[in-house]
């Protein structure tokens, strides 16, 4: 029984420890705006008539 203990103990550090990284990286890390563009090949736009 003190093996599942330890067990669960384990499993709640490391889900203690992702959670608290997620929550650093939310609070602590602001994402930076920018302008993308893509470009679409004319040939997706209009199709060749068949």
């Amino acid at each position: 029984m003190p093996t599942l203990f330890r067990f669960l103990f384990f499993c709640a550090t490391a889900v203690a420890i992702v959670y608290g990284i997620m929550w650093s990286l939310v609070v602590f890390v602001e994402p930076r705006e920018r302008e993308v563009t893509v470009r679409i090949p004319s040939e997706r736009v209009n199709p060749p008539a068949q």
